[in-house]
Order: structure tokens, then sequence, then C-alpha cells
């Protein structure tokens, strides 16, 4: 695992490996919740110092189960990230997009009032994907208020987009202090590639999220989840390439996807989510996996990964 990277902002230092908490929420059986504190327990005890959550998960379930479950740790133990951009009924079980200051205010009440929590140390504008403008002229003045009064330490945007997080992270206006990229910066897909590279100039940090794409960096089999939905053919044999040269070199293929992100020095932390405390323990041993020079090396030699994207070791 790669040393903590201060954001450089904000003065912010995430742990490289963070819990990403959508499968928390997700979950409606009599256990999850339990399942949610003994997962948030077990990444606190093994280093795992960010958590990032949202209320689009679970309708507002995460933010709850991973309020209860931190309640029990001393504030300065974590670092939390929550999102602002949809609004909830937790009664009705729906959400509707809103990026007005008002929306802002409103969705950060609603999801510190679930977490217990006086304070959110990063806020991210949640999937813009189809307002720009609005974000652009409600959401981020609102953040950059909450900001500037110490509601919040750092904020930024979350997307499954290089292109408008380009955009923001260019426009100085914006103010943005840190990214998160899902999906986009992975072994199967390095599109965010310039985008990372936009965010070093600036000193502008990046949080990798979907680092195994929904599913078919984990298990690459026919019929594997991209994208949320059923991976086409050559994707599958470009993973199951990907997971041949791999194991070549006695690595796991998830260990490798995990990994790859912490190649890029404008990279602070992976996401990855855990439904339960056997999946995070799985996830903590394959970031503890060595992973050898020579697997990356004939990853680039069989034309897996491009010869221009740094892999792990050469930062």
């Amino acid at each position: 695992m790669i040393a903590p990277r201060p954001l450089p902002r904000s003065g912010l230092v995430l742990s490289p490996l963070g819990l990403g908490t959508a499968a928390l929420g997700d979950r409606g059986d009599d256990g999850a919740a339990g399942d949610a504190a003994k997962t948030v327990d077990l990444a606190l005890a093994s280093g795992i110092s960010y958590l990032d959550t949202a209320p689009h998960y679970g309708i507002g379930a995460a933010e709850r189960r991973v309020g209860a479950a931190l309640a029990r740790h001393p504030r300065d133990r974590f670092t939390l990230s929550t999102k602002v951009g949809r609004i909830i009924d937790e009664r009705e079980r729906t959400e509707t997009f809103a990026f007005s200051p008002a929306a802002v205010l409103s969705s950060l009440e609603g999801s510190l009032r679930r977490l217990g929590l006086a304070k959110a140390d990063i806020l991210y504008v949640h999937d813009p994907d189809h307002a720009e403008a609005a974000a652009r002229e409600g959401a981020f003045p609102a953040l950059r208020a909450l900001r500037e009064e110490g509601t919040v330490r750092a904020i930024g945007a979350g997307m499954n987009q290089a292109a408008m997080l380009e955009r923001f992270v260019t426009d100085p206006a914006l103010g943005v202090d840190l990214v998160l990229l899902a999906g986009r910066y992975t072994l199967l897909d390095q599109s965010g590639l310039r985008l990372l590279g936009r965010c070093r100039e600036r000193g502008v940090g990046v949080v990798l999220g979907g680092v195994f794409n929904s599913g078919i960096l984990a298990d690459p089999r026919p019929g594997a989840s991209y994208d949320y939905r059923a991976a086409p053919d050559e994707l599958v044999a470009r993973a199951r390439a990907l997971a041949a040269a791999c194991e070549r070199h006695g690595v796991p293929l998830p260990a490798a996807a995990l990994q790859f992100g912490w190649g890029h020095p404008a990279v602070v932390s992976v996401l990855n989510g855990a439904g339960s405390p056997a999946e995070l323990a799985a996830n903590l041993a394959y970031a503890a996996t060595a992973v050898p020079p020579a697997c990356w090396e004939e990853l680039r030699s069989r034309g897996l990964l491009p010869p221009d994207v740094p892999v792990p070791g050469e930062v």
C-alpha cells in the first residue's frame, strides 16, 4: 500500500484505501445494520480512516448505518465524505435531483442528521451529468460558502465520467479541492488519464471509485457486470487476458485492479465498497498482496496497459 498523500489544498490526509458504503445501504435484511457496524469497525481497526457515503445509497440507509457505527469511535479517527445533489424522502423512498443552494443546504442538513455529526470533512456534488450549469451556478457557490464557514473542509464532485470533472477542475472559480472519479481509471478503462494529469498540475486530489468496473475485474466470467450491465464479449475477453497475465505472477486480478490506481501521483485514495466484514477482509487482502514489477511490465508488453500509464512503484 502506498504512503498517504495529503490533499494539497485542505491538508486532509485520506487513507490510501477507503471504504465505499453504497453496499451498506443497499441491503434490506435484518442483519444489515449489524453487518454495517462490524464492517466499519473492521475498517477503522485495519487502518482505513476514510469513508465515503451519500444520501442516494439506500435512500438514507447507508448514512444512518454508518453514522450509528461511527458514533462509537472518536471523531478524529475518521475522515468522512458525503454528497449533495439529490433530495431524498426516506418514507416515500424517492429522490429528486436538485442543485440549488437551498437544496445543497437541505441535503447536507439531512445527511448530518442521519450521520449524527455536526460537520462533514468532504462534500461532493453527486452526478450532475445533466445539470452542469445548475451545479456551477447553485451547488458550487453553496459548497464554497460551507467550506469558508468550516462546516466542511474540502469540496468537489463525484461522477462516472471524466470530461465534466475536467471542466470543473480547470475552472478556478469553482474552487475544487478533489474529485471522485468512478470507473474511468481502472485496468480496463484509462479514459480518465488526462483528467488525472490536470488534477496533478492544479493540486487537486483524486479519489478513485469503481476500480472493479462494477464486477468484471473481480470475476471476469461471461455475463459479468460492467458499468452496471452485462459486459460485452470483447471486454470479458480483455478482462480474462488481464487475469491470465496476473496469474502468471501469482497475483489475483482483483489485487492488481485495486492497486493499479495508486500508481498515479494525483490519486489520494482508492475507494472499495464492502457490504460485509468478509467482503472488506477480502479487499484488505487484495490491497496487501505483493504485485511484482514484472506483472505490470507484462501487462504493458501484451498491450493490456498503454505504455504511458503509470503503475505502482514508478511514482
